[in-house]
């Protein structure tokens, strides 16, 4: 029998495409609705569906999801991270994050309502960052972040590229000092990087 999974006051959950990362949210999600009949569960989603590829995706992992965690609900947070945090219950409810690399594209590349064209971005995302930090720190119930480690393979191409990998990696290693545990996932097993199990 598998040892019940430790819930952390907040952990940063990073990884590769399809490592395991969004599964292991989940499965934190699904023990903590365990431990109590008064616990809750919300998934803070940041994804924005721009075409049909992205829509039929977001279908697949909400159709999924509400089979592997049946009691968790769902908010969108496209920009303002820190408030949906505040805003998604109080001690009782375990929220995730899902994720962080999305939430920073919206930030730092927004499209217009209809996905038709580039706005301007947010003005200082650092500042962003900060306030995301504060408000893992002031949530009142756990909180579970998952973001993509995109910094590992071959320098891209283009300066907009660059520039998303180090402001992602900046943003992991902020997201990483406020958290009480950090996880690497690779190959659907988890690394600890900092914090005990």
């Amino acid at each position: 029998m598998a040892e019940p999974l430790a819930i952390a006051r907040s952990e940063l959950i990073l990884g590769g495409q399809k490592s395991g990362k969004s599964r292991r949210a989940e499965q934190l999600a699904a023990a903590w609705l365990a431990q109590s009949p008064g616990h809750r569960a919300v998934l803070i989603a940041t994804a924005t569906a721009h075409d049909d590829e992205m829509r039929a995706r977001i279908a697949r992992h909400q159709h999924d999801r509400a089979q592997r965690v049946p009691g968790m609900a769902t908010r969108e947070a496209l920009r303002d991270l820190p408030r949906a945090l505040a805003d998604a219950g109080g001690a009782e409810t375990l929220r995730v994050v899902d994720c962080l690399t999305l939430w920073l594209t919206a930030q730092l590349m927004p499209m217009s309502a209809d996905f038709k064209e580039k706005t301007p971005p947010a003005p200082d995302w650092q500042a962003q960052s900060a306030m995301l930090s504060r408000a893992i720190e002031a949530c009142p119930g756990p909180v579970v972040l998952v973001g993509n480690e995109i910094g590992l393979g071959v320098i891209p191409l283009g300066r907009e590229v660059r520039a998303f990998v180090d402001a992602l990696g900046l943003l992991n290693q902020s997201v990483a000092a406020t958290c009480q545990r950090v996880t690497l996932m690779a190959a659907g097993l988890p690394l600890y990087l900092k914090g005990a199990p």
